[in-house]
């Protein structure tokens, strides 16, 4: 069992766990006996059976079993600690154990809550609160019976309630909050002097626009989605204009993927401001990275992309040879894009599928009717990659992979989740079942560049309830904190940094480094087998563990975030910084 499916057994287990003791004790206090202890042996048994998954996950990290541990398991044992005894001598009237069965199930909901609620780092002030609100529900529930709870009781639940805020809890105040990241942080520009030789110009404006054969109304570059492919040869500079006609949350151009110097990362509020309607912005850098990128707007991201402002960057290492292709997948208002494309190619011409997922969730690819290799992932070549057949790849929100082949006398198709986008002709081969690519495991391996790490960080990516801002969110956190208040991670120039990149929610959440390309050294423990594998966007799925590391050769500050671009809107978003 993987460590995202004991998650989820973990979760069932513990609502099962509730509803058994708060279902006993509801059913107890209306005298319903073989209905209340039947719930509360199942409660009992659930409660137990949380100790085996709790401590798988405490094997797999600490991460995914601190709160579960050092909160849900006091709680818990609470609960058996006051039920468990009177189950035993149950008495003539069932109604005398309903306080105590309402009591276990308070706890393990506490318990749940935190988890659900708080997450990822366990605090003192989360546990407290818990025990406050656990104390809180027992006397209430004592009083509604006819009971008489103890002054003891009410003054306990008073004392914890007020201890929790003091030491606050844990949500309303993030461990090392930091301050809002301001875009005026006094690293030098790095214009590029040389004349360019690639001049383009790209307006951002609302247009209606052909989506599957409907028109839909779409935010645009030069009145078009994708926006213009813009192209280049190793050693050009390339100058782009931006304009902004009518977006009224302003724009900019982040250049997906490509190592850009930080002054041209198009950020806002980090590297720039962004560009408001009537204004323009100069980006100026040289194409000295051939492969496969993309850009797209980073100001209010989540909605520009989605709404269409997005394109394709190629860089040619020299003049093309055969067919080169892109294929930007992106769904704009429900409707897949591109639209089927049937391209006749002579048998034996190399063709370049470059494949670009421009939205924010996993795409399914798989290429039938011929062999194919694998040749670069997020713009970086692999090392020795061999041919593949029957074989489908994921790509991850913001990836890229090029896929090449000699053309054949059959026809090729490109499908996307089980839809042609691309082919040279009518092809019915059914692809679902096909297995699915492991790049960590594809291509001829090298030795690791690195012996040491001069920066280790872990990221823990969870769910938690934000309460900092006027109106409470439930935000997706990074160590237990969301933006703005997660504290940067600050290198020095030449650092050899390492990233362990922790997913202890039940999403997939797509990471993205901005200004570096990282080399993957790990997955859940087990070191990477294939080719050196450079990335700037991979999927943690939810249990997974990533180690991965990069050179710190890109002075500025740097976005490092989820790239599913609602979880960034909604906190996943943090900062590298150079000292």
């Amino acid at each position: 069992m993987t460590t995202g499916s004991l998650l989820v057994a973990d979760l069932v287990i513990a609502v099962l766990a509730v509803a058994g003791w708060l279902g006993a004790g509801a059913a107890s206090a209306v005298r319903r006996r073989p209905l209340a202890l039947a719930l509360a042996a199942g409660a009992l048994l659930a409660t137990l059976a949380r100790a085996i998954t709790i401590t798988a996950l405490a094997r797999a990290g600490w991460w995914f079993a601190a709160e579960k541990i050092l909160i849900a398991g006091p709680l818990s044992l609470a609960a058996v600690g006051v039920a468990g005894p009177r189950l035993l001598r149950v008495p003539v009237d069932i109604r005398a154990v309903a306080v105590p069965l309402l009591f276990a199930g308070y706890a393990t909901s506490g318990a749940l809550l935190v988890t659900i609620l708080h997450g990822y780092p366990a605090s003192a002030g989360a546990g407290l609160l818990a025990v406050a609100g656990v104390v809180t529900a027992t006397v209430i529930s004592a009083r509604a019976l006819g009971a008489r709870p103890s002054r003891t009781a009410s003054r306990v639940a008073l004392g914890v309630a007020v201890g929790a805020l003091v030491t606050g809890t844990g949500l309303t105040v993030a461990p090392g909050a930091a301050p809002a990241v301001p875009h005026d942080h006094g690293f030098p520009a790095t214009r590029i002097a040389d004349e360019p030789t690639r001049r383009f110009t790209l307006t951002a404006g609302t247009a209606t626009v052909d989506a599957g054969g409907r028109d839909v109304d779409a935010w645009a570059f030069n009145g078009q989605v994708p926006g213009p492919e813009l192209t280049a040869t190793v050693g050009d500079v390339l100058e782009v204009t931006l304009r902004n006609r009518d977006i009224g949350r302003g724009v900019t151009l982040h250049w997906h993927g490509y190592d850009v110097p930080n002054d041209q990362d198009g950020v806002p509020g980090v590297t720039q401001a962004a560009v408001r309607p009537g204004q323009e912005f100069v980006y100026r850098f040289r194409a000295d990275q051939a492969g496969t990128y993309w850009y797209h707007t980073h100001s209010a991201s989540d909605v520009g992309v989605r709404m269409g402002l997005y394109g394709v960057l190629v860089v040619r290492p020299g003049p093309v040879t055969g067919l080169d292709v892109t294929v930007p997948v992106h769904t704009l208002a429900g409707r897949q894009l591109p639209a089927p494309r049937v391209e006749r190619v002579e048998a034996g011409v190399p063709v370049r599928l470059r494949l670009i997922n421009t939205d924010s969730t996993t795409h399914r690819y798989a290429l039938a009717g011929t062999a194919f290799r694998v040749a670069a992932i997020d713009g970086v070549d692999l090392r020795g990659p061999t041919p593949l057949v029957d074989t489908a790849v994921l790509i991850p929100a913001g990836g890229r992979y090029d896929l090449v082949f000699d053309a054949s006398a059959t026809p090729v198709a490109l499908f996307v989740d089980g839809r042609a986008v691309y082919s040279t002709g009518p092809v019915s081969t059914a692809t679902g079942a096909w297995p699915v690519l492991d790049p960590l495991a594809y291509g001829a391996t090298a030795p690791a560049p690195w012996s040491r790490f001069d920066k280790t960080f872990t990221l823990v990516l969870d769910r938690g309830l934000d309460l900092r801002t006027f109106l409470p969110r439930y935000a997706h956190t990074v160590n237990g904190a969301a933006d703005p208040d997660i504290p940067p991670q600050v290198v020095r120039l030449g650092d050899v940094v390492r990233f362990t990149i922790v997913n202890r929610s039940q999403i997939v959440h797509p990471w993205h480094l901005h200004g570096h390309h990282v080399l993957v050294l790990a997955r859940d423990g087990k070191p990477a087998t294939g080719g050196p594998l450079w990335l700037d966007s991979f999927d943690v799925r939810p249990g997974e563990v990533w180690e991965v590391a990069f050179r710190a050769d890109n002075p500025g500050m740097w976005a490092n975030h989820c790239h599913n671009l609602a979880h960034a809107d909604a906190g996943m978003t943090l900062h590298l910084m150079y000292s």
